[in-house]
């Protein structure tokens, strides 16, 4: 199994973690499951973000998507998100 890296940091936490829950079925339709978010200790807006990959190819194709660019955008994730794979 591999597994999906994010990291960014978001204006404000309690306005983003709405639009990240309501996103839950395109992740899960892209094979992306058991979504874990971690907040830094210093700065509760710095994310990292883990997602069991049942498919890479299909993940990938997801996390480069306009949809996906659109959500992060409109919940306030601010800069360039960071995206790994690994596994």
């Amino acid at each position: 199994m591999n597994t999906m890296i994010v990291h960014h940091h978001v204006r404000n936490y309690e306005a983003w973690r709405p639009a990240y829950d309501k996103h839950e079925p395109m992740r899960t339709s892209a094979g992306l499951t058991h979504g874990r978010v971690f907040r830094a200790a210093d700065d509760p807006n710095d994310l990292v973000l883990l997602f069991d990959v049942a498919d890479k190819k299909r993940a990938r194709a997801f996390a480069e998507s306009d949809d996906l660019k659109t959500v992060m955008q409109n919940a306030g994730v601010e800069g360039r998100p960071e995206m790994y794979f690994i596994g």
